[in-house]
Parts: C-alpha cells; structure tokens; sequence
C-alpha cells in the first residue's frame, strides 16, 4: 500500500512528501536528481528497499520542488531554499531531529542542511553521492553530448548511467 501524499508549505513551494515506517528515529530521504514518492512504490526494488527502511526508522521522503508532485514552476532552486523544503517536510512531518539519508545529488544538500542545522541533523548517510563534481571542467559540448545521451536512454534501466566518466 503506497502511503498517502501531504504537500508541505516551503515559502509559496508546496513540497509532496510522504511518511511511513516506525522506529527509534526519524531518517529523511533526500532525493537524487529526479524523484516521484507515488512512482517509488510502483517499482518493486525500490519498494522493498522502502519497506526495509521504514523497518526500522520512521522515513520522510520528498520530491524536490520541480520534480515529481512538488509544485513544478518554482525555477531553479539554490541549496538554501532546498535546504528550507528539507525544514519544511520535517516540520510537517513532526520531526524535530532526523537522520539525513542524502542519495546522489541529494548528497551535497544534506551535507549543507547538516552544517547549517546540526540541532535539527541526529545523523548524515550519503549514498552514490559526491562533495563536488568533476563535471565543472566539462566543455560545453562534452555536457551536451553527456545531456543527449541521458535523452536517449531516459525511462530505461541504463538512464543516467555512465554520465559521469571517470579520468
């Protein structure tokens, strides 16, 4: 059963998240690069890893603003206002303090909100994520093939990967 959606109000930016599980703490999944909390559920990897989670802790997941059920036309957000929706959904959520679960681009934020609020952060996990990319000594035109590639191959298993090559 896909736990029920609940927006939260992070300035004029209704943020979807969800809640579920039980546990001894609050852990708060900040997402990768694109995230959909309804669509997770319907991929059974991805649900089972849910459940799994929701074992143990009681689990806040998000969409980005833009991304998913969040409100889509809020433009591009610094990591102050992501940051803010990660404020917002815990504090719809009544957590006062959590544990961060930061997944790929979802990483650095979390890094940022744990620095920033260390009363509100009881713990920081990063998974496939990174400090900084080496995609800021990218050509242009090495983006955009990188971008084309990632068109291509979008809603495919192969989606995303090897976007980033190694030196």
């Amino acid at each position: 059963m896909t736990p029920l959606t609940r927006y939260a109000k992070s300035g004029d930016v209704h943020i979807a998240y969800q809640v579920f599980g039980s546990g001894p703490i609050d852990l708060v999944l900040a997402p990768p690069f694109v995230s959909h909390v309804e669509n997770f559920w319907d991929q059974p990897d991805n649900a089972r890893w849910l459940l799994r989670l929701g074992s143990y802790a009681r689990e806040a997941m998000f969409d980005k603003r833009g991304t998913g059920l969040s409100d889509r036309d809020c433009g591009i957000p610094t990591l102050e206002e992501r940051m803010d929706d990660v404020r917002a959904v815990m504090d719809a959520a009544g957590s006062d303090r959590a544990a961060l679960f930061g997944q790929s681009e979802g990483g650095p934020m979390s890094i940022l909100f744990a620095a920033t609020h260390p009363e509100r952060t009881r713990a920081l996990v990063l998974y496939g994520s990174f400090a900084r990319s080496n995609q800021r000594d990218w050509s242009p035109e090495r983006f955009e093939a990188r971008m084309v590639e990632f068109d291509r191959g979008w809603g495919t298993r192969s989606c995303g990967r090897n976007l980033v090559s190694r030196k």
